[in-house]
């Protein structure tokens, strides 16, 4: 079907979860969701369990900008081999092994510190383990676009939240549950534990097939050696985009930086809120680390099914609206007793909102790399997705002391209104540039 996108039917969209690839997104994304929590939400209810106040916790969030920075270090993992390790394993699967084994390490040595007395070196094993965590991101969002077309996407990327969100429930329930009934550094260890999920994964699927990149005479000199690897895998990633998409490339890099600040905002927070309003260790493990994420799971299977029927624009449209609207739930919850029954309903919203839009996200995100440069492309986009929410997000605990929690989650969803505005303007721009068709892209 020529310049028109072939519309499937429910039945077809379905079944594109039984393809292996998209399979193998599942354990992968488990691989990547365990670490986040660790050094941002469960890490944040460590914290303020021990006593720490909700102003330094919103500053230790900023190591979770490890993620918001991983564009620096990615053409290195787009271009640079490991020795011995890239030739027996291929470039992508080799680097998330290494990424793989620094995330076991960085939560074994944070089980081992102790944030009351020494609360510099939980800091320091806790960006080791984001610096690694970032790594393995960068290297499975490259596997996962170069595996398999571009129609697939919207499956991997459901499947690959199916997966990360598994991982949340093990790094949020299971280790506020362990924290419960044993202590928090065993419940950091028995997250590293799960982290083998990992390099088992890695030994399983096969190396993609990805454009090769041309490199220097190994006769050059050094120095122009250097400059060459410099221009193709640092420069010529970020101007072909720009090439591409012209000035609005802007537009659509200030969409992208604006999208998730409104949920990254409250999830600082929302840990703190829960302990400050009276719920215990077990509660909140059970109803927003484990009830919550099969929600947000089943947001982002339907994300993925939604995509493929109406396209990634509508339900971009349509995540970034329900994100507003659940995160203003919550200031009505901090109006409320500690009820149970409220924080079920209100975490179950947020979450299937949740699981609609980061799925669409993932799609839109992928849709936009040119697959010569994949992971230095999508690290960028998802790099300038996370550096001003992380930086914003930081200063949640100074909003809190100097207002209230109500205050707070009404400030927050307000974070979310640029969005709507830019991808509003994002469909009138693919209207105009393909007329003819339904707007799907």
């Amino acid at each position: 079907m020529s310049g028109q996108r072939q519309k499937r039917g429910w039945g077809e969209s379905f079944l594109v979860y039984r393809n292996p690839k998209v399979v193998s997104m599942l354990f992968l994304g488990f691989s990547a969701g365990l670490p986040i929590l660790l050094v941002f939400g469960t890490l944040s209810a460590w914290l303020r369990v021990e006593g720490v106040d909700k102003t330094t916790i919103g500053f230790v969030s900023w190591v979770a900008l490890a993620y918001g920075f991983k564009f620096l270090w990615s053409p290195l993992i787009d271009r640079a081999p490991i020795p011995v390790l890239g030739k027996a394993l291929g470039q992508r699967r080799s680097w998330m092994l290494v990424a793989q084994l620094g995330v076991i390490y960085g939560l074994v040595s944070m089980a081992s510190s102790d944030p009351t007395g020494h609360l510099a070196a939980t800091v320091l094993f806790a960006v080791i383990t984001a610096f690694s965590s970032a790594t393995q991101d960068i290297s499975i969002d490259a596997w996962r676009i170069e595996a398999i077309g571009e129609d697939y996407q919207g499956a991997m990327a459901g499947a690959y939240q199916l997966g990360y969100r598994l991982g949340m429930i093990v790094a949020g329930g299971g280790a506020f549950s362990l924290a419960h009934f044993y202590s928090w550094p065993m419940a950091y260890l028995f997250m590293a534990a799960f982290m083998l999920v990992g390099p088992l994964m890695v030994m399983l699927i096969a190396e993609p097939e990805h454009p090769p990149l041309s490199a220097a005479d190994s006769k050059q000199p050094a120095l122009l050696r250097l400059k060459r690897w410099f221009v193709g895998a640092v420069l010529n990633p970020f101007r072909e985009f720009f090439q591409r998409q012209g000035l609005f490339a802007l537009v659509i890099l200030a969409f992208i930086m604006v999208y998730r600040i409104s949920d990254i905002t409250l999830g600082v927070m929302a840990n703190p809120f829960y302990i400050d309003m009276g719920y215990s260790e077990l509660e909140i493990g059970l109803v927003t680390k484990t009830v919550g994420p099969f929600v947000t799971i089943a947001g982002a299977l339907a994300g993925g099914v939604l995509v493929m029927r109406y396209g990634k624009m509508r339900m971009l449209l349509l995540g970034a609206v329900l994100v507003v609207v659940t995160n203003l739930l919550f200031a009505w919850l901090a109006t409320q007793e500690a009820e149970l029954l409220w924080l079920i309903l209100v975490v179950g919203a947020d979450n299937l909102a949740a699981g609609i839009a980061t799925t669409t996200f993932v799609a839109y995100l992928s849709a936009l790399t040119n697959k010569a440069y994949t992971a230095t492309q999508y690290a960028l986009f998802s790099s300038i997705m996370l550096l001003l929410a992380k930086f914003v997000a930081g200063f949640s605990g100074l909003v809190v002391d100097a207002t209230s929690y109500p205050v707070f989650f009404v400030y927050a969803a307000a974070l979310g209104i640029p969005s709507i505005l830019l991808i509003l303007v994002l469909i009138k721009q693919e209207q105009q540039r393909r007329p003819e068709e339904v707007v799907e892209a």
